[in-house]
Order: structure tokens, then sequence, then C-alpha cells
């Protein structure tokens, strides 16, 4: 007899080569379905991109506020009830996230710097005694500024004031 070949390794040919050929197909849709989704995550929209760019913010800027002569500090007589002369010292730093600020604040230093010292010649010494009061007027000089700032260059410009020193006698 000749020679036969057992059944099974004759059907066992086309299941392995239909395997191999579902073991193929299958790989191809993982990896393009798997670029496509790492596309689509790595990548984003750009409306993403212009979300992230508004997160970030600009480095503050800070420019100290002082007279025409360099002097650093506010030196004011504060209003009192009590027969005695009370004095204000401030030292004045104004905060801000745009470059084209301090260049306006120092062209209109004289400006608020009158403002300011009109003021604080006004308060009142048992008012500035109590934090409540200093920081009221702390946003009653960043409102000022702003103001200012608004008028002259058409934006507020100034986040806020700080006061770097402040004392009273």
């Amino acid at each position: 007899m000749a020679e036969e070949k057992p059944a099974g390794d004759a059907e066992e040919a086309p299941k392995k080569s239909k395997k191999m050929l579902i073991i193929i197909i299958a790989a191809v849709v993982l990896l393009l379905g798997g670029g496509g989704a790492g596309y689509f995550f790595l990548m984003g929209s750009s409306e993403g991109e212009e979300e992230i760019v508004e997160e970030v913010q600009l480095p503050a800027v800070y420019t100290n506020i002082r007279t025409k002569s360099g002097r650093p500090m506010f030196v004011s007589t504060l209003l009192s009830d009590d027969d005695r002369t009370h004095y204000l010292q401030a030292y004045i730093v104004a905060k801000s996230r745009d470059a084209d600020v301090g260049p306006a604040l120092e062209k209109h230093m004289p400006l608020i710097v009158s403002r300011l010292n009109t003021m604080f010649s006004t308060q009142e010494f048992v008012k500035l005694s109590t934090i409540q009061g200093k920081q009221k007027l702390r946003e009653d000089a960043t409102n000022l500024i702003q103001q200012i700032l608004k008028q002259r260059i058409g934006k507020k410009g100034v986040e806020e004031v700080l006061f770097t020193n402040f004392v009273m006698q």
C-alpha cells in the first residue's frame, strides 16, 4: 500500500492557517485601534490647548510706590480725638502681572503719590488700629491706583497694593 496520510493532518493545516490569519487580523486591528486611541488621547484638541494657556499665570511684577525724590515711604499725620499727634509711616508696593504697568506707574507716580498722601492724611488713628482698618486702607489704596491707571492707560493693571512696612505712633 502506498503511504497514506492520516486524515487528521490534512484538516489541521487549514485550521492552523485560519487561526494564524485570525491572529494576524486581530493584531492589525489592535495596533490600528491602539494607535488611533493613543493619538486621540495624546494629541487632544485645540480647545484643550487654549484652556491650558489660560491657566498659566504670568509672574508677578512688583513696583515700589515712592516719592519723586526717591523716598520709599509715606509719612502722614493721622486724625485723632485725643490731643496727641499720631503718625503713619507706610512702604507701599504695587503688584501686577502686566509688563506695561510698571512703566505706567513710574510715569504717573507724582499723581499716585499725591492722591495716596491725601488719602493717608484723612485716616483716623483709632480706625487704623484694627486689622480691619488696615485691610480697608489697603483696599482703598488699591482701588485708587486702579482708578488712576484706568483713566491714564485704559486698564486697571494693578492686582493689589501691599504694605511692606506699616508703622503707626
